[in-house]
């Protein structure tokens, strides 16, 4: 059975109804969904550890986590809508914000200092370093294109050339548009011997 991590976006939990969407439209599969931290390090040091306890085959990243799944290597990935400059985007929301969907530790909100920005950014840093061919082959970008919230398809060209798929909607996808676009793709992307 195909094991998949799914890390969410910014403001969400691991009980986004991508995570759902994932389980219906891609049977039979696991889903592990955490709930990711707003502290980089912290954020990637709960990925990591997931990484290795599970050991997935396939990580998707939506948004926020399409940066963080974008930064992993060796590993076959799917990005969705990344932001590959979050902390642009959370410099504009400094203090209190609620969360879109519940938490499994019953969080409502979350605080954004200047402090998670700077490490945000440092994260940013660097961000496309060490991609070979390998790394290219195994990974796969989904861009709405009438995203209303990010735009780093062009940027995603650059560093993987051929390895983008637009598709029509908006920033977060809706549940026809992930079982006509982005799990068909996702399913040929994982079922190609050369995507490794």
């Amino acid at each position: 059975m195909l094991k998949i991590l799914f890390i969410h976006g910014l403001a969400s939990s691991g009980l986004y109804k991508m995570a759902d969407m994932l389980r219906m439209l891609m049977k039979p599969c696991e889903v592990i969904s955490p709930d990711i931290p707003i502290d980089p390090d912290e954020a990637m040091s709960l990925v990591n550890s997931i990484l290795s306890k599970e050991n997935p085959d396939l990580v998707v990243g939506m948004s926020m986590g399409g940066f963080i799944t974008q930064k992993l290597r060796g590993r076959k990935k799917v990005i969705i809508n990344p932001d590959f400059h979050i902390a642009r985007l959370m410099k504009t929301m400094i203090g209190e914000v609620k969360y879109l969907s519940p938490r499994q530790d019953g969080a409502t909100s979350f605080t954004i200092t200047p402090e998670i920005c700077a490490g945000w950014e440092k994260m940013e840093e660097g961000q496309f370093d060490s991609l070979d061919d390998n790394e290219i082959a195994s990974t796969l970008g989904f861009f709405a294109d009438e995203d209303e919230m990010v735009r780093c398809g062009d940027e995603f060209a650059l560093h993987y050339p051929g390895r983008g798929i637009s598709y029509p909607g908006k920033h977060l996808p809706t549940y026809p548009q992930m079982k006509q676009w982005i799990v068909p793709g996702i399913q040929s992307f994982i079922s190609n011997p050369k995507n490794r």
